[in-house]
């Protein structure tokens, strides 16, 4: 079993930087084998040759506009690209997790099940540091991914050998 958490987004434009700050917290944490929680922040080529190695589970951890009050965490199950999507930029600023993902089909990888745990931002111009509303989602983010990791462990590590999961 291997799980990728990716924490993403700029530290230097407000709450963009909720990625980011959530896998610090986690990354003090102890993790079953085989589970890797990395701060990507605007590396997205980096994610997306990361995503090159086989993974039963990514979780992209990343400020998410929907229209909600800000604070506001989502769990959404991303589908990958049927195919690959256009050219995609190369530049590492202009990566979007869309693009990260579409990116990964074109470079001869494979995606898995990947789910985003997003926070609405209230903030994302420049300036260094979460607003309230979005630092006060941190902890409960950090909880939401512990339990969608040591769920997906769990779930794996009790299903017999050669047993598959449908996504739910």
């Amino acid at each position: 079993m291997r799980i990728l958490v990716a924490g993403l987004g700029n530290v230097f434009c407000s709450d963009d930087a909720f990625g980011v700050s959530v896998v610090e917290k986690l990354a003090g944490q102890e993790w079953p084998v085989g589970v890797e929680v990395r701060d990507f922040g605007i590396r997205g080529i980096h994610l997306a040759y990361q995503l090159l190695e086989p993974y039963d589970l990514v979780v992209l951890v990343d400020a998410v506009h929907r229209d909600g009050p800000p604070g506001t965490l989502y769990v959404v199950e991303a589908e990958p690209p049927a195919e690959p999507g256009p050219d995609v930029s190369m530049d590492a600023h202009d990566l979007a997790p869309d693009a990260v993902l579409s990116l990964v089909p074109r470079l001869g990888g494979t995606l898995g099940t990947v789910v985003v745990v997003g926070c609405e931002p209230a903030e994302l111009g420049t300036g260094i540091g979460l607003t309230p509303a979005v630092e006060g989602a941190v902890e409960t983010a950090a909880q939401l991914v512990t339990d969608l990791v040591i769920g997906h462990a769990t779930t794996s590590a009790q299903a017999p050998v050669g047993a598959t999961e449908g996504k739910s």
